[in-house]
């Protein structure tokens, strides 16, 4: 039974719009777009490798499936290890205005997310991945649908922005499995949920 993992970039304030590009986002005036692109490095490349490694599916939102479309259809080094897998592998696009996805072997899904994410679960392979999509990702953590989260967090504060956690949602504990830092001080943290959270007092000594 696969898992599903979201990997998504974040400023300090946990703004995940547009961290690739100028133009990439500017939904809701967001003017801020490439925030990431100064911090990127070969230690993050090298761990972003090793996440699509393990991706057999992707599971995508309207706006991300168009931005990659729109880029990697056009990076057609085989051994590339994000484009090949993005090219080739199956992606999921969950969206209401889409009527076609004609990137090779994409699929609109539709219905409810926790029944797509079942029926996709009870397929082959090891991980199906959600990049990017801060729509599509915030519904997935308050219906406590992720089974894990790599968050690579930038120091950077940026002030606006759409931001990954959403409101509502089932307060959740987490594992934390894995971390590292990069060379230009992004920490990348990779968690599990570990149950409900717990809540508790200091009280002041007797």
């Amino acid at each position: 039974m696969a898992r599903l993992t979201l990997t998504t970039f974040l400023s300090l304030d946990g703004v995940m719009q547009a961290p690739g590009g100028r133009d990439e986002d500017r939904s809701d005036g967001f003017d801020y777009g490439g925030w990431l692109v100064p911090f990127a490095d070969e230690d993050m490349g090298r761990f972003v490798n090793e996440v699509f490694d393990r991706a057999d599916a992707f599971l995508l939102g309207r706006r991300t499936y168009e931005i990659f479309a729109s880029y990697w259809p056009q990076v057609t080094d085989p051994d590339d290890p994000i484009a090949s897998r993005l090219n080739d592998l199956p992606k999921y696009v969950v969206s209401r205005t889409l009527d076609k996805a004609e990137w090779n072997n994409s699929h609109l899904v539709e219905g409810d997310i926790a029944e797509v994410v079942a029926r996709l679960k009870e397929g082959p392979g090891r991980e199906i991945q959600v990049h990017g999509s801060a729509r599509l990702a915030q519904g997935l953590i308050a219906h406590g649908l992720v089974d894990e989260l790599n968050l690579l967090v930038f120091p950077v504060f940026l002030g606006k922005g759409r931001r990954l956690f959403p409101e509502g949602g089932s307060p959740t504990a987490y594992e934390l499995t894995g971390h590292r830092t990069t060379s230009t001080g992004a920490t990348v943290q990779t968690y599990r949920p570990a149950g409900p959270a717990e809540f508790g007092t200091f009280g002041l000594p007797e």
